[in-house]
């Protein structure tokens, strides 16, 4: 098992299976990873909101990768152990025209300074904000040829904005690719499930995951295993959704949960549904990737026996 570093230049900004990784990994390998915050290092923290409006937006989410996993083919699930997602101590957050799930309120462009300590930030007096920094963006290249805008999530995984994905926990994707093929970016210090105005606390990190990979294991879509969560101290389980309907989505994750508690636990599928029903949350990861939402179905782990998955 070797370590590796990868800075974050040159950046891409498209889906796209044709893009050939910067970087080659055995499974097992760590890779330490420089990300440019989402604009592609064109905000700064003392950017104006008029040098906000002329940033090129065609850079947008200005990802690190791809990383080729060799062995990688489809059908494998490759697991993404996150070590380490350390801030730099400042981030942004803004409103744009258009965008964000109250757009038809929210007209004026705005932007947001934040000064970042390591847990918290009182930038938003009174208000003091916990950090928990994570990649909004972690996936695998898409099944399909051709180029992809990244603000739509999907079964690759790509820009969930699950803020889950913070230090200690676990990414399981499906491999849809040789060498899957793994980016991520749009690092987030804090972020509120929704992530409503469009943004989170949009900042440079400094990142560090751990790939491994299971051969022959289909998996549909991604799902986490987060451990010591703001609510739970034992970790939860967590299936994540993208569809361009909230309540496509809210049953798929749903659906997805019964079958993963049948598998693994043993339940036959009414119980496993029973069970999803007095202790299961539902919850909106992101309302504002259009055009998906994406859905997160999460048990405790404290709720079941001690399984690993893979």
């Amino acid at each position: 098992m070797a370590e590796h570093r990868l800075g974050a230049e040159p950046t891409h900004s498209r889906w796209n299976r044709d893009l050939k990784p910067r970087l080659w990994v055995e499974p097992g390998d760590v890779v330490h990873i420089d990300c440019l915050d989402a604009s592609g290092g064109q905000v700064t923290p003392n950017s104006t909101v008029q040098d906000f409006l002329a940033i090129d937006r065609e850079r947008i989410h200005a990802l690190t990768g791809p990383i080729g996993v060799k062995g990688a083919g489809p059908g494998d699930v490759l697991e993404v152990n996150v070590l380490e997602v350390r801030h730099k101590g400042w981030g942004w957050t803004s409103v744009i025209r258009g965008l964000g799930f109250l757009d038809e309120r929210f007209i004026d462009p705005y932007l947001f300074h934040w000064q970042l300590d390591e847990n918290v930030t009182r930038s938003l007096a009174p208000a003091v904000v916990p950090l928990r920094p994570f990649c909004g963006v972690m996936g695998v290249a898409p099944q399909e040829t051709g180029e992809f805008r990244t603000r739509p999530p999907g079964n690759f995984g790509g820009n969930m904005d699950v803020r889950d994905l913070t230090v200690g926990a676990t990414l399981y994707l499906p491999v849809l690719n040789s060498g899957a093929l793994f980016s991520a970016g749009d690092a987030h210090a804090g972020q509120g499930d929704g992530e409503v105005c469009i943004n989170g606390i949009e900042c440079p990190v400094d990142a560090s995951f751990r790939f491994k990979l299971h051969k022959h294991r289909p998996l549909s879509g991604p799902l986490v295993e987060a451990t010591d969560t703001e609510s739970d101290p034992s970790g939860k389980w967590i299936v994540v959704e993208s569809a361009t309907d909230a309540l496509e989505a809210a049953r798929t994750a749903t659906s997805r949960m019964v079958d993963l508690l049948t598998a693994h636990w043993g339940f036959s599928p009414v119980h496993a549904y029973l069970l999803c029903s007095v202790t299961m949350d539902l919850r909106m990861a992101q309302v504002v990737n259009r055009p998906m939402i994406t859905v997160v179905a999460s048990i405790a782990k404290s709720v079941l026996p001690e399984r690993k998955l893979f």
